[in-house]
C-alpha cells in the first residue's frame, strides 16, 4: 500500500503541520490502497505564502524560459507515463486501457496545444488603428488556486496547472482527495523539471477544508475549479467575500440529438460515448433524442451496443469499462435508476444491482431506458454513471427546444448528413460545445459551457488569457 502524507511546498515534500490520514479507496477492491493526510489552514497558509513570494521572479521570467519549464515537465510525463496510467487506474477505477491510452495522455495532448497557443503570444498589443498610442499589456493575474476532480485527474490539472505556469502565475494545487495520486506523481514532474521553488504546491485537502481555505484566502486572486454545480457555487459565494476571479467548469446532461438521416454508426458511437469512462465524464451525451421515424430502430441498436459493453478489473487490458469512483455515487447511481422505473421510463437494458458475475468492487450495470420524458428526473439530473436516456423528438424545432430544456449547458452533440441542418443545430444549441458526426473539437479549441455548466474556456490561447489581466495603457511611445 502506498504512503504518501506530506505536501509539495516551496519546493519540497514537507509534513502537514497537523497529520490528518486519509484512505484511498481502490473502487474496483472496495480496499484501501493509498493514505494520505489531508491538509489544514497552516498547510493552505504555507503553500499561498510560497507562491506569493515566488510570484514576482516567476512573472518576470522570459516567456520562453517559462515554456521550456513546461516542455521539461512533459519530458518527465513521456519518461514515466506508465507510471502515470498505473496511478489514475488504481486511484478512479480507469480500465488499464483506458488510463494508457485516453486518461494519462490527456497531459501531452493539451501540453502541445497550449505551446502551440503560446508562440507569437502578444503580452503588449495595439488597441487599434484608431488609438495608435494605446496598448494592451496582458499580465498573470497572481496566486492562483487549482481544484480539480477524480473522474479526468490528469485533464484537469493540465487545463489548469500549464497555462498557469506559462501566464506567469504561480500555483496552489487541492486534486480530489479520492484521487490524488496522479496529481502528486504530477508533482514529481514539476519538481524534477526544474521549476522553481514557490511557483508550483500542492497541498491534498476536502472541499470543506482546504478547498474553502482557498476560495477564502485574501491573497488568492483566483481560484479555477472543476466539479459538481453544487459546489461550484459554493466556491463563488465564498471567493465574492475577496472579488477574486472565479473560473467554474461544473456539470453537464449533453443531448445528442440524432435525426433519421444519420450515418449508421450514430447510435453506437453514442452509446459507446455515454458510456465511456463508465459515464463519469460531465460532457457525456447522455439525453438521447431521436428523430420520431427512427426511434424504434435507435432503441433497438442502443440496446444491443449496451448488452455488448462489458465490465471488467482495472488491471485487466480490454476495451471494458470499469467501477464507478465509490460507494456514494454507486449508491446515488442505483437510486436514479430505481427512480427512472418508478417515473415510467421502460427499462431496455441494465438496472440496478451489480452486473452479472461481480461480487465486490464498485460496478454499475450499462443501463438504457427509453421513452423517457421532459421533467422525469433521469432526464433533467447529471447521473455520472453508464445510463442513457432516449427520447423521441418529431422535427428540428422540436429537438432544439429539448436540447435547450435544462439547467446545463456543456456540450451537445449532432448527427446528420445535412449539412445546413448541422449548423442551424449548432448556432441553436444552448452550450460552450457542440460536437457533429462524431468528428471532435481540435486541440486549442476552448473546453466550457454556459448556464449552470459553469463558464470557463480551458485549453489553447483561451485557456491561457483565463489567467491573465488587460491592463490598458495610452500615451504609449512609438519604438
Amino acid at each position: 500500500m502506498i504512503t504518501q502524507t506530506e505536501f509539495y511546498i516551496n519546493g519540497a515534500w514537507v509534513a502537514p503541520a497537523t497529520p490528518h490520514d486519509h484512505p484511498v479507496i481502490n473502487p474496483a477492491t472496495e480496499e484501501v490502497c493509498a493514505t494520505i493526510s489531508l491538509g489544514g489552514q497552516a498547510d493552505t497558509d504555507a503553500a499561498v505564502a510560497a507562491a506569493k513570494a515566488a510570484f514576482p521572479s516567476w512573472a518576470a521570467t522570459d516567456p520562453g524560459k517559462r515554456a521550456e519549464h513546461v516542455k521539461a515537465i512533459l519530458a518527465q510525463y513521456h519518461a514515466r507515463a506508465e507510471e502515470m496510467a498505473q496511478a489514475i487506474s488504481l486511484e478512479m477505477g480507469a480500465p488499464i486501457d483506458l488510463a494508457r491510452n485516453s486518461q494519462a495522455p490527456c497531459l501531452p495532448w493539451h501540453t502541445d496545444g497550449f505551446l502551440a497557443a503560446f508562440e507569437g503570444f502578444e503580452w503588449v498589443r495595439p488597441l487599434g488603428d484608431h488609438a495608435p498610442n494605446d496598448r494592451i499589456a496582458m499580465e498573470p493575474i497572481g496566486v492562483v488556486g487549482l481544484i480539480t476532480p477524480w473522474n479526468w485527474p490528469m485533464n484537469q490539472v493540465t487545463l489548469k496547472v500549464i497555462p498557469a505556469l506559462l501566464a506567469g502565475c504561480t500555483i496552489v494545487l487541492k486534486p480530489s482527495e479520492e484521487a490524488p495520486l496522479s496529481s502528486m506523481l504530477f508533482a514529481e514532474f514539476v519538481h524534477d523539471a526544474g521549476v522553481p521553488a514557490g511557483v508550483f504546491n500542492l497541498v491534498n485537502g476536502d472541499g470543506l477544508g482546504v478547498g474553502t481555505q482557498l476560495s477564502a484566502h485574501e491573497d488568492v486572486e483566483m481560484i479555477s475549479f472543476t466539479g459538481s454545480t453544487r459546489a461550484g457555487k459554493a466556491i463563488s459565494k465564498t471567493a465574492a467575500e475577496t472579488l477574486k476571479r472565479v473560473t467554474l467548469e461544473l456539470g453537464g446532461k449533453g443531448a445528442n440529438v440524432i435525426f433519421a438521416d444519420a450515418d449508421p454508426k450514430a447510435v453506437k458511437r453514442g452509446v459507446l460515448h455515454c458510456m465511456q469512462n463508465t459515464g463519469q465524464s460531465c460532457n457525456a451525451p447522455t439525453r438521447m433524442m431521436v428523430e420520431q421515424s427512427y426511434y424504434d430502430e435507435a432503441v433497438a441498436l442502443a440496446c444491443e451496443v449496451a448488452e455488448n459493453v462489458t465490465v471488467g478489473p482495472t488491471d485487466q487490458e480490454g476495451r471494458h469499462i470499469g467501477p464507478v469512483v465509490n460507494k456514494t455515487q454507486w449508491d446515488k447511481i442505483q437510486g436514479l435508476i430505481e427512480t427512472g422505473i418508478a417515473e415510467g421510463a421502460r427499462l431496455v437494458t441494465g438496472g440496478t444491482g451489480l452486473p452479472e458475475g461481480v461480487n465486490r468492487g464498485y460496478y454499475v450495470r450499462p443501463t438504457v431506458f427509453a421513452d423517457v420524458t421532459p421533467g422525469m428526473t433521469i432526464e433533467r439530473e447529471e447521473i455520472f454513471g453508464p445510463v442513457l436516456s432516449i427520447m423521441p423528438f418529431e422535427d428540428e424545432a422540436h429537438a432544439i427546444a429539448m436540447a435547450n430544456d435544462t439547467l446545463y449547458g456543456l456540450t451537445n452533440y449532432v448527427q446528420t448528413q445535412d449539412g445546413g441542418r448541422r449548423n442551424r443545430m449548432a448556432l441553436a444549441l444552448k452550450s460552450g460545445m457542440v460536437e457533429m458526426n462524431g468528428e471532435g473539437r481540435g486541440q486549442g479549441s476552448p473546453f466550457g459551457g454556459v448556464k449552470q455548466s459553469g463558464r470557463a474556456r480551458e485549453g489553447g490561447a483561451w485557456g491561457i488569457e483565463e489567467f491573465l489581466e488587460a491592463k490598458a495603457i495610452s500615451g504609449w511611445a512609438a519604438e
